[in-house]
Formats: structure tokens, sequence, C-alpha cells
């Protein structure tokens, strides 16, 4: 059975905001997650349920926070940005 996703309110508005070019990048990225969802790399301390997938979008470095319950094969995509702040406002 392959995984299923939903998204926070703090991903849906970060989302609407993305170009056309970042929504493309974004999207080949989210597909290989959802593919192989251990892809990204588990965090540890305050956010130990917290996944983060990086990527390049041109010279720019992004990451995609994702949330993973294997029980219920569902992926929750937590957050999308770019390094600056990430981890602080995915704290909040």
């Amino acid at each position: 059975m392959p995984y299923t996703d939903n998204q926070t309110p703090r991903f849906l508005r970060l989302y609407k905001k993305l170009s056309r070019r970042e929504l493309g990048s974004l999207h080949e990225c989210m597909d290989l997650v959802i593919e192989n969802p251990r892809l990204g790399q588990e965090k540890l301390g305050d956010l130990s349920n917290l996944y983060v997938y990086k990527f390049k979008i041109g010279r720019t470095q992004w990451l995609l926070g994702y949330s993973l319950d294997e029980g219920k094969k569902v992926i929750t995509w937590q957050a999308i940005g770019q390094h600056e702040n990430f981890y602080r406002d995915i704290k909040r």
C-alpha cells in the first residue's frame, strides 16, 4: 500500500507563495519522498518526529520538512523553505 500525504496549515501558507519554478522542483522532491519516505534525514531532540529532505532550486538549498506515520502509511508535510530560520520556525 503506497503512502498518502497530508499538509499542515503552515505548509499550505508557505506553498501558496512559491513560484512555478519552485513548485516544479518541490513536486519532484515530494514524489521522491512518497516513493521512499526514509530519504530525508531524521532529526533528533526537540524535532525528533521530523524528517528533512534537502534539495536545490538553482543555487539555493531548500528544505522540505515532513513527519511520518508508518502504521497508517501517512506522510504529513510540515514546512518548506530555505535554511535560514527553518528550524526555529518549525519549533513554534
